[in-house]
């Protein structure tokens, strides 16, 4: 069983914090290097550089572990894009969405020139299942 988990399940190897990039630095077992912004991670976001640097990986290299800050994570949810609960996520999220720039100023005023959304028509409405009021 052991042999098919290590198969199935990715491993790191390797982990440090690289201080120039902000970012988590993870190397799996395949030799696929992963880097992570560690304000993306939950509980690591205000860390300092040496909280950050001491990362501690599980004896069988499936989970990363912070002991200072009492942050753990998997390597496997880190892969699939797990980077806190789901309520962290949904504000990191939100975070990403109320972000301002010059790209997305001119795609909302291309958009608002357009006419915007196009508004839902009663008969669009029906024909989704929806009932008229």
């Amino acid at each position: 069983r052991a042999a098919e988990v290590d198969r199935r399940e990715p491993r790191a190897v390797h982990a440090h914090y690289d201080k120039r990039a902000k970012s988590i630095v993870v190397e799996l077992a395949t030799g696929v290097i992963v880097h992570l912004p560690s304000w993306l991670l939950q509980g690591l976001e205000d860390a300092s550089p040496q909280e950050l640097a001491a990362i501690t990986l599980s004896p069988q290299g499936t989970a990363l572990h912070w002991e200072k800050l009492d942050a753990d994570f998997s390597v496997a949810g880190l892969l699939a894009g797990v980077f806190g609960t789901q309520a962290w996520m949904a504000e990191v999220g939100r975070k990403g969405g109320r972000a301002k720039s010059a790209a997305k100023a001119a795609a909302a005023r291309a958009n608002g020139q357009k006419g915007g959304r196009p508004p839902v028509h009663t008969a669009d409405r029906t024909a989704r299942g929806h009932r008229r009021a």
